[in-house]
Formats: C-alpha cells, sequence, structure tokens
C-alpha cells in the first residue's frame, strides 16, 4: 500500500540501491572515516590525529578546534592558546563554507544514533510524539555560556553527549552509554529527531555558523514532485523542505536557505524525480521539465530552464 511503503522505494526501483543511498553512504564513510582517524593512535600506534573533537593536532601540524568548545572556555575567563585560536579560525571558515550543521550530519558520532531511532520508530510505526519548539536548542545554547560563565568552566562538555561519545569511542565507553541510551531512547519514543532537530546546543551553535554559507541543498525539479512525501519522511529538519519544494508562487526560489538543513543528502537519495541536488544559494534556476523537446508553449526547454 502506498501508505505503507517505505521512504525511497520508488527511487530504488527506478535508479537503483546504490544511487539511492549514495549520500547515506557517504556520510556513514565520513562519519567512519573521522573515526578511524582518531583511533588510529590509540589502537595501531599511528598518530595521524591526536585528541578528540574538541581540540586535535593533524601530523603534528595541523591545529584543528572547536570553536563552540573555545566560546565556552572564552565565557568562563580562560585565555586560549595561539595554536587553539588558529584551529577554530580554520574550523570556523571551513564550516561557513560547507554550511555550518555539515557537522552535524557528517561527523558528529551521535548522528547515527539519531538516525537509527528515526529508521527504528518507521519501522515499528511509532508516530506519536510530543512537541518540543526548535527554540528550545537555541535557549539550551545560550544556558551552556550562561553556566561556563558562572562556574569558570566547560560545565557542558561534562554531560555532552557528543563529547561523552567521541570520548568514550576513543578512550573507553564508560558511563557515556548512559547518556547515548538516553538521546537514543528519547528520539525512539518521544520525539521524532528530538535530540538534534530540538534539543542539542551544538546543532543550534553550528546552524548559526552556516546561516549565510554558499554550499546548499536545492529543489532545481522541483516541477517534476509527485507528492509522494519520500523526502519529509526521512529529512531530520522537515520544515525547511516546504518553501523550497512549495514556494514559487509566493515567489520563493527553490534553494534550501534555512540553516537548520543539514545538508545530509537524504532528500536527494529518495527522490525518485531527481528534484534536489547540491548547489549554491546565489543558484536560484529552476530546472523546468520538457514535454519533448519544446515547451508546451514551443519555447526550447533549455531556455526556459536558464530564465528560471
Amino acid at each position: 500500500m502506498a501508505a505503507t511503503k517505505r521512504p525511497g522505494a520508488e527511487s530504488i526501483a527506478t535508479r537503483g540501491w546504490l544511487a539511492s543511498h549514495k549520500w547515506l553512504l557517504a556520510r556513514r564513510a565520513s562519519q567512519l572515516g573521522v573515526l578511524a582517524l582518531f583511533l588510529l593512535g590509540p589502537l595501531a600506534g599511528v598518530w595521524l590525529v591526536k585528541g578528540n573533537l574538541n581540540f586535535s593536532y593533524t601530523l603534528g601540524v595541523l591545529p584543528l578546534t572547536d570553536p563552540y568548545v573555545l566560546l565556552q572556555g572564552l565565557v568562563a575567563g580562560h585565555a586560549p592558546e595561539s595554536r587553539a585560536l588558529v584551529g577554530a579560525a580554520i574550523v570556523l571558515a571551513f564550516y561557513f563554507l560547507v554550511g555550518g550543521r555539515v557537522y552535524c550530519s557528517w561527523v558528529c558520532p551521535v548522528n547515527p544514533v539519531a538516525d537509527f531511532a528515526a529508521w527504528l520508530r518507521r519501522r515499528l510505526r511509532i508516530s506519536r510524539s510530543v512537541y518540543i519548539a526548535r527554540s528550545v536548542r537555541y535557549w539550551l545554547l545560550g544556558a551552556t555560556l550562561v553556566l561556563a560563565g558562572a562556574t569558570g568552566t566547560i560545565v557542558w562538555e561534562l554531560v555532552n553527549p557528543v563529547s561523552m561519545l567521541h570520548r568514550g569511542l576513543i578512550f573507553g565507553i564508560g558511563a557515556a552509554w548512559v547518556v547515548v541510551l538516553a538521546v537514543f531512547l528519547f528520539d525512539l519514543l518521544f520525539a521524532l529527531h528530538g535530540w538534534c532537530g530540538h534539543v542539542c546546543p551544538v546543532g543550534a551553535f553550528y546552524g548559526l555558523l552556516g546561516r549565510k554559507s554558499p554550499v546548499r541543498v536545492t529543489a532545481a525539479r522541483r516541477a517534476a514532485c509527485n507528492d509522494c512525501m519520500d523526502c519529509y519522511a526521512v529529512c531530520p529538519e522537515m520544515h525547511v523542505l516546504r518553501p523550497a519544494l512549495k514556494g514559487a508562487a509566493q515567489g520563493l526560489g527553490p534553494v534550501i536557505l534555512s540553516p537548520d538543513c543539514t545538508n545530509c543528502g537524504r532528500c536527494i537519495d529518495v527522490c525518485a524525480k531527481e528534484v534536489f541536488r547540491f548547489g549554491l544559494r546565489y543558484d536560484d534556476r529552476e530546472d523546468v521539465p520538457a514535454a519533448g523537446p519544446f515547451g508546451p508553449a514551443g519555447t526550447p526547454a533549455t531556455a526556459r530552464s536558464e530564465r528560471g
């Protein structure tokens, strides 16, 4: 039945399994690759990267600093070393260019946990979800900075599931599994995409960083959309889709401009009509499907596409 078909089934049938999971596989490879670089030292004695996601050295030369952790340290009154500042500048520049919340979908170790919870919800047909305003994550972001200033420490990092899981995977999981299990159960039983989409202050920080990022997903072929809703089913921030897909009548372009978008590419994967693709925020052109070599009014399709 159409109402119960799995998201992406039509895409798999028309484009094949690999094309329908291309960006998901790329993300998992990225997440595992980042983790492997950190694990090579402790497990194999090959120290390509030393440290963790908060601060690391690559090949003993390149410093990389989590700018959110650095900001907490500054608010707490700690003066960072110059290499920490250089590392934060590198990370800030990178995530500004590619989209701030790319961190959430391509690097963060909690993302596979949240994705698995969302997948299991669909399989178990759990539809009930408590309402949590998306502004909560921004309030929590502010609260972590207030706590840092009040305590003089980066206290949030002691309980941050992202930091705890990454440190645990490298140095031993310890009590981190309790926090990760809590995130999983919260997403599975109480709120769809609850942690990443509504609560996590790390995502809020990188969302603010990427508000003007040039790399975006665009619904360039939105005229071909058949309202199958598969993209909505898999998108962790489904509210970002509608303006790009259905905003033509309001003069809205096909580019997804919301900073909440994680550039995960799942909408690209599951769309049998290939409505979505990666592009730039400045490219508002729309690819109009042709009904043959000429459009319905006798205008060459390529010319109409260039005019958008």
